[in-house]
């Protein structure tokens, strides 16, 4: 007889503790294949876990406590460049698309998915495939036609949504005052938007920042 192929060994990690409940649920309901061996709720228990269990897939959600998603990805992966990892989100911008997939992410899924979709992605991560679903591929190829940010146009976006004015942005950077101004007029042109506040609206939705909660 033909031996039993090693299941799918998945470590899920999510801060909600109902959502991992479901996944739980919805992984295990009659799907002999797949396997759940642990659970994480913050980035870096994640990435211990994963060093402990050393799972088939890791579902990774990107808004975690304490080490975001991305940054638990970096460091799974800089320990094991092959190690499998399945984002599993509610942040759809193609900003936070991007910057998961070059964390190393194998695949990204949003949380409205259908089971069945994300039984599929999990196989296919686990089978060394990338997953991105049609609309998410269409976000990352909006990320890769855009033009890019640099880390301080990023420090002033952030400031900027949270209503500062070029004088504020100036004090909390230590920067002088001119050189806020000049970001920020690099800002509306590369996000080819009108005013900050716009500015604010499409950097929201892109996921170029996140507001705190």
């Amino acid at each position: 007889m033909t031996p039993e192929p090693d299941p799918i060994r998945l470590l899920i990690v999510d801060d909600h503790p109902v959502v991992r409940d479901g996944l739980v649920a919805i992984l295990h309901q009659g799907e002999p294949d797949l396997e759940v061996v642990g659970e994480a709720g913050e980035g870096r228990e994640a990435v211990t876990r994963w060093r402990e269990l050393r799972p088939t897939v890791t579902i990774m959600d990107l808004q975690l406590p304490g080490q975001s998603g991305v940054e638990a990805i970096t460091a799974i992966r800089r320990e094991d460049p092959e190690a499998r990892v399945l984002v599993l989100t509610t942040f759809d911008g193609d900003a936070d698309i991007q910057r998961a997939l070059e964390a190393g992410a194998r695949g990204y899924l949003l949380k409205n998915v259908r089971r069945a979709t994300l039984i599929e992605a999990v196989r296919a991560v686990a089978a060394g495939q990338r997953y991105l679903p049609p609309a998410t591929a269409a976000r990352l190829v909006e990320a890769m036609e855009s033009e890019r940010l640099t880390a301080r146009e990023l420090d002033v976006l952030a400031l900027l949504a949270k209503g500062m004015r070029n004088r504020e942005i100036a004090e909390e950077l230590r920067l002088a005052e001119p050189t806020i101004k000049i970001h920020v007029n690099n800002l509306l042109r590369k996000l080819q938007v009108k005013d900050r506040t716009e500015a604010a609206v499409v950097a929201l939705r892109r996921g170029l920042i996140h507001l705190e909660p």
